[in-house]
């Protein structure tokens, strides 16, 4: 605590005009505010996701299904704690750097959703990577394994209502308050007769909470898996505890991340699915 830039004594009386300033450490300041500074996980607890690329700046990986993006309560366990324990046992950052900085993603995938994934691992990279999602100008396609036979490729739209009280979105036809305008597009790989499922790529056109999974539900080809919004006896029949939705390739514009700029990040169909490929 400073008196007009002086250090202040208990004494001091303080006059019109006077200037008083408080300094308080990050984590002092958010532990005033409720936010528990992030604790890095023991090396033993630390899972090995796969990293598709990394520098100072960047960090792109694969989260797998049934990890969350960020906590939802305190002793859960989540791809940012991961990125953060990541930074510090490579000594990318110190425990007395978090004051100033943490590392953090800057997307989210629902926890039962698997694929690619960007954390910012300086100020420069976090700035960057989050101006890129936020103003949607990269490019995000999902696999999405779906009940029932698609034929043809198609974007659809409509309006997206989400009860924050249950977490969940409904689909509406027509705009109304508190709805959402969303655009969806689809392309059929290939249908399995015999599963009666079909594989498709999605391009996520807007990015809404849970919309692929409600706006794909809603047409009448819930994603197999999904507990929210699918089909309860064909996720019993397939025994899928996890949807089959992934986020499989991302392609990045033109941007000051050297290491990210321009590049396209794709992966394959996830191999415990029950198709994975063919044509339609």
């Amino acid at each position: 605590i400073t008196l007009n830039k002086h250090r202040a004594a208990g004494s001091d009386r303080v006059h019109e005009g006077d200037v008083i300033q408080f300094f308080l450490s990050r984590p002092t300041f958010d532990e005033m505010r409720g936010i528990a500074l992030p604790q890095e996980k023991p090396a033993e607890n630390h899972p090995d996701l796969e990293i598709l690329h990394e520098d100072g700046d960047v960090l792109v990986f694969v989260k797998p299904a049934g990890l969350l993006s960020q906590k939802a309560e305190e002793n859960d366990y989540s791809a940012n704690d991961w990125v953060i324990a990541h930074a510090v046992e490579k000594g990318l950052i110190s425990a007395s750097e978090f004051e100033t900085f943490r590392p953090s993603v800057c997307n989210r995938l629902d926890r039962n959703t698997g694929g690619i994934m960007a954390a910012g691992m300086s100020y420069k990279g976090l700035k960057v990577l989050s101006e890129l999602f936020r103003e949607r100008t990269l490019e995000k396609y999902y696999y999405a394994l779906v009940s029932g036979e698609v034929r043809a490729a198609e974007e659809i739209s409509g309006y997206l209502e989400k009860d924050e009280e249950t977490n969940r979105v409904m689909i509406h036809e027509y705009p109304g308050r508190n709805r959402r305008e969303i655009h969806t597009f689809y392309e059929p790989i290939v249908y399995d007769r015999e599963k009666d499922l079909t594989l498709l790529r999605v391009h996520l056109l807007t990015g809404r909470s849970h919309q692929i999974r409600a706006h794909l539900a809603y047409i009448g080809h819930p994603i197999l898996g999904d507990l929210k919004y699918g089909n309860a006896l064909v996720n019993a029949e397939f025994r899928r505890k996890t949807q089959c939705l992934f986020s499989y390739k991302t392609v990045f514009p033109e941007c000051a991340l050297e290491g990210i700029s321009g590049r396209t990040f794709e992966l394959p169909v996830p191999s415990d699915w029950p198709v994975r490929g063919g044509t339609v």
